[in-house]
């Protein structure tokens, strides 16, 4: 093959090629950045030559011209492809964390894209014609929706835990039930948050079971807060006992210098025991007990960007937002205009709320999702009748580290195919589609849950198992 390199062409002669033109049309790249993925290309062709690995066409042919220029368009698109991409979810779990948690309504998506097209009053007060604060935008939101003195917001949850023990409990001591020492996704704990921080960690009672007492008795000179963790992503059942916050409040409030903080995990603005769905403590409420500070995350079931909310007294914000941790911490516009759009949904009632993805796909009924269902495999039976469809009543999950008890009914497709298997199916469902469509395999059967899929990406399910029916030999 060696004897094969002196027939490749030269680059000014493969740059001459039509089809070098085609890709400079149509890849978006200037003639600088595509002659270097051509010689790149042709450099690796050269050296499979040499070791004989090539297993293409003579250079000599034509046929080696367009193996080439097949190659060069390949690359490029690889390349230059964005890896961060859309996803069907068809889990039927809502707060899918490995597929980007919240969705966004449409208010808050449109106003992102009005602030990143646009310069915007990030930092500046356009009445007085001086420097503002980024706090400013959500705050008067957080603080009409929670009830709370003050607000600001952090980049998340974790972070909202950090700088509130590292601003006001550095080098002083934290009290927590151990029973709420809680580890989140990513093996981050609030032990070792705690570490970094600076704060001591005082342990009370036990893993099922703590008492005011055990509170009252770790209380010290040294202590700075009593901090209450809500466990949102586990549950502990049988012989419990945990302290509920308006006694903490109670007992914080005996002693001058002691903040009682809670930090609420999840995030809840609406209430969903009016649906039994769960128990989660409205964040309104805490603050109305007398909590000092509650911190929530923004991109669980609150249904907005991953944020980290503080509310609570003046005093204590205001500190918090000087220290100089607020600023390595901060939110950008994106976050700060998504968040603002979905609290203003929120302020906007029942209606406002219903376009918050998060909160409509939690409360879609049984019923609702069997008669999509139904349309649904009337469609794929008329499509591709090579598929064996049935409805099948199953759950879906909220997700996200949240309501890890609660169970939602639901009925979902059950799709088999004569010639794959199920897990085979979803794989093609999931890398040979656009956007890419992730299921659920269970007992060899490919199940989809309409409850988190958009009624205008049924379409593009249709779609998308009728050409991966016809690729199946």
């Amino acid at each position: 093959m060696k004897e094969w390199l002196r027939f490749i062409p030269a680059i000014h002669e493969l740059k001459s090629n039509k089809s070098f033109q085609h890709i400079l049309e149509h890849s978006g790249l200037d003639d600088l950045e595509l002659t270097k993925q051509l010689r790149f290309l042709v450099d690796t062709i050269r050296e499979q030559l040499l070791n004989e690995s090539w297993s293409g066409a003579h250079p000599s042919s034509g046929a080696f011209i367009d193996e080439l220029f097949g190659l060069l368009e390949k690359n490029v698109t690889q390349q230059y492809a964005y890896t961060l991409k859309r996803v069907i979810n068809a889990t039927g779990t809502i707060l899918h964390t490995n597929l980007g948690r919240a969705r966004l309504s449409q208010n808050a998506i449109f106003h992102m894209i009005d602030t990143a097209r646009h310069y915007s009053n990030l930092e500046y007060k356009l009445e007085e014609g001086e420097r503002g604060s980024r706090h400013s935008h959500i705050e008067v939101l957080l603080k009409v929706l929670t009830g709370a003195e003050s607000a600001m917001v952090v980049n998340n949850n974790a972070a909202a835990v950090y700088l509130i023990l590292r601003a006001l409990a550095k080098d002083k001591e934290v009290i927590v039930s151990r029973g709420q020492l809680v580890e989140i996704g990513g093996s981050f704990r609030i032990s070792s948050i705690m570490e970094e921080s600076g704060a001591t960690l005082v342990e009370v009672g036990t893993t099922n079971k703590t008492h005011l007492f055990d509170y009252e008795n770790a209380i010290n000179e040294h202590t700075k807060m009593i901090l209450k963790v809500h466990t949102s992503n586990f549950k502990t059942i049988g012989f419990t006992k945990t302290v509920e916050s308006e006694e903490l409040v109670n007992l914080s409030s005996q002693h001058e210098n002691i903040i009682f903080y809670e930090d609420l995990g999840s995030g809840v603005l609406y209430d969903f025991t009016q649906h039994r769905i769960g128990d989660e403590p409205v964040v309104k409420r805490i603050v109305e007990l007398g909590a000092d500070l509650v911190s929530f995350s923004g991109d669980k079931l609150l249904g907005g960007p991953q944020a980290g909310i503080i509310v609570g007294k003046k005093e204590l914000v205001e500190k918090l937002k000087k220290h100089q941790l607020a600023r390595v911490l901060r939110v950008d516009k994106m976050t700060l205009a998504a968040l603002e759009g979905t609290l203003l949904d929120y302020l906007k009632g029942e209606n406002g709320r219903m376009n918050i993805p998060t909160l409509r796909d939690m409360l879609w009924c049984k019923e609702e999702i069997k008669s999509r269902a139904t349309d649904l495999i009337k469609k794929l039976l008329e499509m591709a009748p090579e598929y064996e469809v049935a409805l099948m009543e199953s759950t879906s999950q909220v997700g996200g580290g949240t309501m890890p008890d609660v169970e939602l009914p639901t009925v979902v497709l059950t799709i088999k195919h004569p010639r794959v298997s199920s897990a085979a199916l979803a794989k093609k469902l999931r890398v040979d589609c656009q956007p890419a469509i992730v299921t659920r395999v269970q007992n060899d059967e490919l199940l989809i849950d309409l409850r988190t899929v958009e009624p205008e990406e049924e379409e593009l399910i249709l779609n998308a198992l009728q050409i991966v029916g016809n690729s199946i030999i």
